[in-house]
C-alpha cells in the first residue's frame, strides 16, 4: 500500500479536478499490534480509493496532528491544533492558485477535533471543505461491514482499525492482541487516554477480519457522495 501519490502534473492538468482530498492522520500508539501510522494508513486509504472513485486530486497525507490524549506512550508525536489549522488552511490557500478550489479532508484520528472548526469557519460564505468521515458515515459502514462493536466501545487499535489494515496492509497487523473496553471515558480530555487501558487498546481487536475491512471501505467510498455533492 502506497500512501504517496504517483500522479504527475501533466496528470493532474489533464484531470481538472475541482476537488482535492486530503488525507489527515497521525503517529500515536495503537497498543502493541498496529503501527504508530495506523491512522495516517486508514486515512490513506480511505482518500485513496474516494479520489479514484470520483476522479479527484489525491494530496500526501499530513501524518502528524493532535495526539495530545496519548502523551506518554512511546513514539507518539503531536502538533498543535493551531499548526494543523495553518496547515489545512494553507493547502486550501495554495490549491485555488492552481484552480483547485474545494476540498475534501479525510480524517483518520478521532482527536483531531480542530477539524470541524476549520470546516465550519471554511464554509461561511459557501461550500467549500468537507470532513470525512463523519460520524454517521462511521456508523453506516460499521453496519454495512457487519461489525458488532460500536464507535463507543470500539474507540482504539480494535475492530474497524485492524479490519481495514487487514484489507489494505495486513502485515502491518502483528499478532497477540487483547480486547478491552474502557468503560465511562467523559473525562478523557482531562486525564488522557492512559486513564482507560493499559495496553493502549479500547476496542476489539480479536474481532477484525480483512472482509469486515472491505465491506468497510466499499461503504465509505459510497457514502462520499452525499460529501462530494453537498461542495457543489
Amino acid at each position: 500500500m502506497s500512501v504517496l501519490p504517483a500522479t504527475t502534473s501533466g496528470d493532474e492538468r489533464r484531470r481538472g479536478a475541482r476537488v482535492a482530498v486530503l488525507p489527515i492522520g497521525s503517529f500515536e500508539q495503537h497498543g502493541d499490534h498496529l503501527p504508530l501510522a495506523t491512522d495516517t494508513l486508514v486515512a490513506c486509504a480511505i482518500a485513496g480509493r474516494v479520489a479514484a472513485a470520483y476522479d479527484l486530486l489525491l494530496l500526501p497525507p499530513v501524518t502528524i496532528s493532535c495526539s495530545h490524549e496519548h502523551a506518554g506512550w512511546p513514539g507518539t508525536v503531536s502538533i498543535s491544533h493551531t499548526t494543523l489549522t495553518a496547515v489545512v488552511t494553507d493547502v486550501l490557500a495554495s490549491l485555488r492558485r492552481s484552480g483547485v478550489d474545494r476540498l475534501a479532508l479525510v480524517n483518520g484520528h478521532g482527536g483531531n477535533y480542530v477539524l470541524a472548526n476549520i470546516v465550519q469557519e471554511a464554509n461561511v460564505g459557501g461550500p467549500v471543505m468537507t470532513l470525512f468521515p463523519a460520524r454517521e458515515d462511521w456508523t453506516a459502514a460499521r453496519q454495512a461491514a457487519g461489525m458488532g462493536s460500536t464507535g463507543h466501545d470500539d474507540m482504539h487499535a480494535g475492530e474497524l482499525e485492524v479490519s481495514l489494515l487487514l484489507h489494505v496492509n495486513p502485515a502491518a497487523v502483528r499478532p497477540g492482541a487483547a480486547d478491552h473496553l474502557g468503560g465511562d471515558r467523559r473525562l478523557l480530555l482531562v486525564h488522557g487516554l492512559g486513564a482507560y487501558t493499559g495496553s493502549g487498546v479500547i476496542g476489539l481487536p480479536t474481532a477484525g477480519t480483512a472482509e469486515k475491512g472491505r465491506l468497510l471501505l466499499d461503504s465509505l467510498v459510497a457514502g462520499f457522495r452525499e460529501h462530494l455533492d453537498a461542495l457543489g
